[in-house]
């Protein structure tokens, strides 16, 4: 198989997956085993797929984003930036455990069977508290308060175990704080850029390997992919939790991680 080709697919996966509460890391993992595309290079490209993913978030939540707009008046430019303010305040526990766990953990807890357990223990917790009353006291992001943020902020370190899935732990994390649905998802994009952003600025400082021009290439078209099907995939998200639930997400992650366990432990 064509390293542009891997390309495409794992773009895709990353696109698809980076958003949803099914796990990213999980799905990258499982794929980049079963096409092979493993070593220096393809961790450096991992990467890169996922800063594809933030451009995304950005260009879709620009308007609301932006705190600088000529179109906001001062109390929306105000409410901007304490967006940021809780996005940041939700980006410190991560920033602290991340830093001093990060190695640990890709060396330790990358491989299938974590991934597998971790996405059927996800599924069942999504499950759960969609099956609980839920009570909604933050109907947009500007009801969640700092105290609120920096919890779903020290819930998303959860999702240093592959499998867990940074949206999800942010997306349960934020309705078990009384979220609703809606606003745990857009809470959820917003913290995914300054957290992804620099997860991904340590992955590529620590990096150790010289590109040729086709490596670039194929970054270049994974990054694109990446981007493109992660904002149609927002789109699309967003419009979904309207009317329905993320049920359904959870039984396809343990659907997943049971279909990943069989295969290992019965070959």
């Amino acid at each position: 198989m064509s390293s542009i080709l891997i390309a495409v697919i794992l773009g895709i996966v990353e696109g698809v997956t980076e958003f949803l509460p099914i796990s990213s890391t999980g799905h990258l993992i499982l794929v980049n085993r079963l096409v092979e595309f493993q070593g220096s290079f393809a961790h450096i490209f991992d990467v890169v797929i996922q800063l594809g993913a933030i451009l995304s978030v950005v260009v879709f939540f620009w308007k609301k984003l932006n705190p600088f707009s000529s179109y906001k008046d001062i109390w929306e430019k105000q409410e901007t930036w304490d967006l940021w303010k809780k996005t940041l305040a939700a980006l410190a526990p991560a920033l602290i455990i991340g830093a001093s766990l990060g190695k640990y953990v890709q060396k330790v807890l990358f491989n299938p069977v974590i991934v597998s357990t971790a996405l059927i223990v996800g599924g069942i917790v999504l499950v759960v508290i969609e099956r609980r009353q839920q009570i909604s006291i933050a109907d947009s992001v500007k009801d969640l308060s700092y105290k609120d943020s920096f919890l779903i902020g020290l819930i998303q370190c959860l999702a240093m175990i592959p499998g867990t899935s940074r949206s999800a732990a942010t997306i349960i994390g934020a309705m078990f704080l009384g979220a609703s649905r809606s606003t745990a998802a857009e809470f959820s994009f917003f913290l995914a850029i300054p957290t992804m952003a620099a997860a991904s600025a340590y992955s590529l400082l620590t990096a150790e390997a010289s590109l040729s021009f086709y490596q670039w290439l194929v970054l270049g078209v994974g990054f694109l992919v990446s981007f493109l099907v992660a904002w149609a995939v927002i789109a699309v998200f967003m419009k979904y939790i309207q009317s329905h639930d993320f049920k359904v997400f959870g039984y396809y992650r343990i659907i997943l991680g049971v279909t990943v366990l069989g295969s290992i432990y019965l070959k």
